[in-house]
């Protein structure tokens, strides 16, 4: 299997440790990912906001390098990036001004957009190109006895449910269940968990990550697992601060590509599993084999 790949900006930034656990796994399943060739920003979510339809124009120009390149399917991780490109491609299809404007835009660089690639996310391919029975024969470590919340954000099922439910998505859940983990049953698992507000408006997104957090903890979770860049940080990187408004809720956070490559046995410096800031570890391991946090 074949894929093109768009990384996204976070992917090669802080969220890296997601790319570098996402592509060995991949590999390890015999799925070759291609990154795109000059792929540029998606704009994200922000630029939407400041001007749409020069944001699409953006966005746009990765659709037609995938489509140049001939990729029926691009696989984009952040859920950003997922969200932005999905809206890109529906608002082409249902806006004649947005559709006029991605047509001049990308005409003036010799691109043209038609709508033949398919913007998809890493759980969809695994779960329903790749299927769990595959996934599972490659369980050499199974997550026996580790509790975890799965965490969607809510961007990648919302607005367009393209793979999965919008309000109570299970393809994470099945797919760490099939890795041997307990999913706890965690209702908060499309809550924002304050996304950028926690650097403009830190008390308001700093309350919302200790809503995610809190209830983690309260569900017994080991860890949370979590499929978004943004995310992961929010849930990772303020807990010194939470902890000194609202009390303890330490739990660390990681991607469900970390806990994919830890079930199939590979090597712990292929999973950046040393990046996060709150160290996580097996239940099962012994002292000292706890993963260091980034210093």
């Amino acid at each position: 299997m074949k894929y093109s790949y768009f990384p996204g900006c976070s992917l090669k930034g802080l969220g890296r440790a997601y790319e570098e656990s996402l592509l060995p796994v991949m590999r390890h399943l015999g799925a070759e990912m291609n990154e795109l060739d000059d792929w540029n920003c998606c704009g994200a979510t922000a630029y939407m906001s400041v001007d749409e339809q020069l944001a699409c124009v953006l966005a746009a120009r990765n659709l037609a390098l995938a489509e140049k390149a001939g990729a029926r399917d691009l696989i984009t991780p952040c859920s950003a990036c997922y969200l932005v490109l999905n809206k890109t491609k529906h608002y082409i299809e249902d806006s004649p001004a947005i559709r006029a404007a991605v047509e001049r835009g990308l005409g003036a660089a010799g691109l043209k957009c038609e709508g033949t690639t398919s913007v998809r996310h890493p759980l969809d391919v695994l779960v329903n190109d790749i299927g769990l029975d595959v996934i599972k024969e490659k369980v050499v470590r199974p997550l026996k006895g580790l509790k975890v919340a799965p965490y969607y954000g809510c961007q990648v099922v919302r607005p367009y449910a393209t793979f999965d439910d919008a309000w109570n998505p299970t393809t994470m859940d099945r797919l760490l269940t099939t890795l041997g983990a307990e999913v706890v049953h965690y209702p908060l698992k499309t809550k924002c968990c304050g996304a950028s507000l926690t650097g403009t408006l830190p008390e308001i997104g700093l309350r919302l990550t200790y809503i995610l957090l809190k209830e983690a903890v309260r569900r017994g979770a080991d860890v949370i697992a979590t499929i978004c860049p943004l995310c992961q940080f929010n849930l990772d990187a303020y807990h010194h601060q939470i902890e000194q408004r609202w009390g303890p809720v330490r739990i660390p956070t990681v991607y469900f590509t970390q806990l994919m490559g830890i079930a199939f046995g590979l090597p712990a410096k292929q999973l950046a599993l040393g990046r996060s800031f709150i160290p996580f570890r097996m239940p099962s391991a012994k002292a000292g084999e706890a993963v260091a946090p980034r210093t």
